[in-house]
């Protein structure tokens, strides 16, 4: 395991008291609210119908008077409608693909742009990367923040940059071992493609100079990270992130530790909410988490809500508080026969059955007006022969006993399940459309 990083390496944040954070959040989140309401008309609007103003702000607890935001706001305001800046002001854009109506378009200044090449570089930092490592960035560039904020963070550390993106599979593998890079920034389910490839090439993944991998962009259970861990001989580690807030390097987990991401606090204010009230709850209960943003120029967002399903943890590595894993998002949870169930949930139970392998999808489909759940899965290389009914009826019974849903197993060849070069696709739902 790597080392833990010394004090005096550390952003002042990084080791600062609780009292010191709090006055700081305060000071800040009164900046953010002035801001937004000044800046920003829809705020500005919903804060009026609300009933609210920026003077109302005293302390923390008060910013749950204000209203949220989501993804709709973004939609609505589409293109640059929640822009705080002239657009003369703007040196960057990034959007998401849109798959389920508008793209959400978000914007930088250059201080937005600096101050997230710096969150990055000390996210990277957290998960043990150093001066002059070699980083090798496999996921996608272009209007998608991934490439492009592991690759300005990379920098800002002083690590040599590879930009390779996504895809190109066999090409990865080939500069991988060509390179030799140190440190690999990928989703997970992309670096078991990449270590299957290394396979099929007769490479041990085990074998190579990586010593790290900093996985983010969907969620991933902690057996997906023994799993990654044991078949490519790194230190596996979290990083959290999503572009209506910044990108990646909202939150990191520390290499020491690996409990969890640490949120960067001087820069996002989080909160966890009862995802059907919208109340706040306690630290340490589950909830949806928001998040407000603290020194974000171009585009202030005060209470967005994330639909990540999580609860906020007491510092450990770091004085700022972590997050526990995503166990989910509140929009990817599905009912079936009035049983919630979350893709992650299957995961975990996949992970620990020794002839699986981590790769599968999940296919909703509707007989006699119920909802029906197959799991469709492959078995592990090099398992040999063996026994597909027996195989699937234990699953089947994990399943019914953890989840309490039950589904039609359906075990296939290495292979089978088609591999996504970014975020897993897990779920095919082919149930008819409500006209």
């Amino acid at each position: 395991m790597n080392a833990a990083p010394r004090t005096q390496d550390l952003d002042h944040y990084e080791t600062a008291s609780r009292d010191e954070i709090t006055a700081m959040q305060t000071e800040r989140l009164r900046w953010t609210l002035n801001h937004a309401h000044a800046n920003v008309a829809p705020f500005r609007a919903k804060c009026e119908a609300k009933g609210v103003h920026p003077d109302d702000f005293k302390e923390l607890k008060d910013l749950a008077k204000f209203p949220f935001a989501g993804k709709e706001d973004l939609r609505n305001a589409y293109p640059f409608g929640l822009f705080a800046v002239p657009m003369e002001r703007i040196v960057r854009l990034h959007a998401s693909s849109g798959t389920t109506g508008k793209p959400t378009v978000v914007g930088y200044t250059q201080r937005d742009i600096d101050n997230w090449a710096d969150l990055v570089a000390r996210s990277i930092r957290a998960a043990g990367g150093r001066r002059h490592h070699k980083v090798h960035v496999a996921y996608g560039y272009g209007l998608f923040t991934g490439g492009l904020g592991a690759h300005y963070g990379a920098e800002r550390l002083g690590c040599t940059v590879i930009p390779f993106g996504g895809g190109q599979t066999e090409r990865q593998v080939q500069l991988i071992q060509d390179f030799e890079p140190d440190i690999i920034m990928v989703t997970p389910s992309y670096m078991l493609a990449i270590a299957e490839e290394m396979r099929r090439q007769g490479i041990d993944p085990a074998g190579t100079s990586l010593k790290i991998g900093i996985f983010g962009a969907e969620p991933w259970t902690n057996a997906m990270r023994a799993e990654i861990e044991q078949v490519m001989g790194i230190d596996a580690v979290d990083i959290y992130g999503l572009s209506e807030i910044m990108g990646p390097g909202v939150a990191n987990e520390c290499v020491e530790t690996k409990d969890g991401p640490v949120i960067w606090e001087d820069h996002f204010y989080p909160e966890i909410i009862n995802p059907e009230t919208g109340e706040p709850v306690a630290d340490g209960e589950y909830g949806e988490l928001v998040f407000t943003t603290l020194t974000k120029e171009a585009l202030p967002m005060v209470r967005y809500r994330t639909r990540d399903l999580t609860r906020l943890l007491p510092p450990t590595a770091r004085s700022m508080r972590r997050m526990d894993k995503i166990t989910g998002r509140s929009d990817d949870m599905l009912i079936i026969r009035g049983v919630n169930v979350f893709p992650t949930q299957v995961e975990e139970i996949i992970c620990k059955a020794e002839n699986l392998s981590p790769h599968y999808e999940l296919v909703l489909t509707r007989q006699a007006h119920l909802d029906c759940l197959t799991v469709r899965v492959e078995r592990a290389p090099g398992t040999g022969r063996m026994d597909m009914g027996a195989e699937a009826s234990q699953l089947q019974h994990r399943i019914k006993s953890f989840i309490g849903i039950t589904a039609d197993i359906e075990i296939v060849e290495p292979g089978g399940i088609e591999r996504s070069i970014g975020k897993a696709k897990r779920v095919r739902d082919l149930r008819p459309k409500s006209a």
